[in-house]
């Protein structure tokens, strides 16, 4: 069982797996950290469950489950509940009341927890100071800071600095260096290699094992470098003019990666059919790549359809390097550009790239629908409604709104019109399949269709693997 364990006699909770072996009759379960923190329990020192990703899928209603996301991701950090509430299409009352009855913690406090917990791991891995710490976690205040570490962990920022474990402090030659703890395998060669095939010229680069891209921070450029560290973490290097907002940077790059994902859940239900019992077994810690951006992954999908993946990349570099803002000083790491946002492109002038007028016009839809609203890229809507919403825009169909939705980590998107996805199951079943069959037979794959769509690309055949310019 997943989550988290408090002993009633101890005050103490933990992460699953701790040497600690209470009596059964006074553990608590908590599928949240924060849970057990509002009931008074604090994090065992021997665990450290602060340092362990808090579930996200299947742990209460679909809603709240959108909630936490939201939550863990920000949605709290600079306004109020209202803001979650808002984006899930709920009052404010409602979605504590949800909360508290389906997790046993608010929103607010959820938001406070994950700060808290952020705030440790950079107080242990680093040697930022107080007050840069306090401001990467996304406090207000340096009082507001102590008074919350306080509180969750009965000991004051410096004390807890001064208990760190020798082993846990990072050193890099550049940058701050951070670790991004993960459940489960992950097959880090293959989720490179899908990235690099896909990597935006100027704006991604993948080479001798790392992922490096550029970003902004609260309005401002930097880059991160993401390399394995062992087998249960990675570790990206952030090189950015000040700390403010890390912690929401840190949150994207467990996004693009998808660290979060709940590959037993997954296994356990495709392991029942017979085509992905050995593909499982192949790459067991395989997992659908997520978005750093999902903007930018729509205006990839758009630009690669009918197209191959290497025609794509060099469509999609010319509009980078046009409309994109240069980022001086990267070069080395094949880094040049920031990507231009939607308002950007929303009346970007795209003749000469490559692309068709019908293109042209989808890019230029899909830009305006994002700076409008009518297309959300939070995870606050539900998969239907956020596939809607994309199949809504001229231009865009069920296989860019699919996609899309994948890439933003649904785990039951599905691009079943996807010639791969086809290709991939006539192999494996020797049998021709119509593109609406496929539809058919990912319906036995649901709530993890995703999972089994990147395990079908993923797949080598005899043919060879179909290159479809997403």
């Amino acid at each position: 069982m997943g989550g988290f364990s408090a002993v009633v006699t101890t005050g103490i909770y933990c992460r699953p797996g701790c040497s600690a072996r209470p009596s059964p009759a006074n553990v608590r379960h908590f599928d949240l950290a924060a849970a057990a923190e509002a009931a008074g329990y604090r994090a065992c020192l021997r665990c450290r469950p602060y340092r362990t990703a808090a579930p996200m899928e299947g742990i209460a209603s679909e809603v709240v489950c959108r909630g936490i996301r939201l939550v863990v991701a920000g949605g709290v950090g600079s306004g109020s509940e209202a803001v979650v509430a808002g984006h899930l299409g709920l009052s404010a009352r409602h979605l504590r009341r949800l909360f508290q009855e389906q997790v046993g913690v608010t929103p607010g406090q959820l938001a406070r927890s994950s700060r808290a917990h952020f705030a440790r791991r950079l107080l242990d891995d680093t040697d930022l100071s107080i007050t840069e710490i306090a401001f990467a976690s996304g406090f207000g205040s340096l009082r507001q800071f102590n008074r919350t570490v306080h509180e969750i962990f009965r000991a004051t920022p410096r004390e807890l600095r001064a208990r760190r474990r020798s082993a846990d402090r990072l050193v890099a030659d550049g940058g701050l260096p951070l670790r991004l703890n993960f459940t489960g395998p992950l097959e880090w060669e293959a989720m490179l290699g899908y990235l690099a095939a896909r990597a935006i010229k100027g704006v991604e680069h993948v080479s001798g094992g790392v992922y490096r891209r550029t970003i902004l921070v609260e309005g401002d450029p930097g880059a991160i470098e993401v390399a394995q560290g062992g087998p249960d973490h990675l570790v990206v290097t952030a090189h950015l003019p000040h700390w403010g907002g890390l912690i929401h940077a840190v949150h994207q790059v467990r996004r693009l990666f998808n660290l979060d994902f709940d590959l037993e859940g997954a296994h356990e239900l495709l392991a029942r059919d017979r085509v992905f019992r050995g593909l499982l077994a192949s790459l067991p810690g395989l997992r659908a790549p997520g978005a750093w951006d999902p903007f930018e992954v729509g205006v990839r999908a758009i630009i690669g359809q009918q197209v191959t993946v290497a025609g794509a990349g060099t469509i999609i570099a010319r509009v980078v390097a046009r409309h994109g803002t240069p980022l001086p000083g990267l070069d080395q790491f094949g880094l040049t550009h920031v990507f231009p946002p939607a308002e950007v492109l929303a009346e970007a002038d795209l003749g000469g790239t490559g692309l068709t007028t019908a293109r042209i016009a989808a890019i230029h839809n899909f830009a305006r629908a994002v700076t409008d609203g009518s297309i959300r890229l939070d995870r606050g809507r539900s998969l239907d409604e956020q596939v809607a919403s994309v199949v809504a825009v001229p231009g865009l169909g069920p296989w860019t709104a699919n996609y899309l939705a994948l890439r933003m980590g649904e785990a039951d998107a599905f691009p079943s019109t996807d010639l791969g996805l086809r290709r991939a199951l006539e192999s494996l079943t020797n049998r021709a399949i119509t593109p609406g069959t496929v539809g058919q037979i990912g319906e036995q794959w649901r709530p993890w269709r995703a999972h089994a769509a990147i395990h079908l690309w993923l797949t080598p055949r005899e043919s060879g693997t179909a290159k479809v310019g997403v």
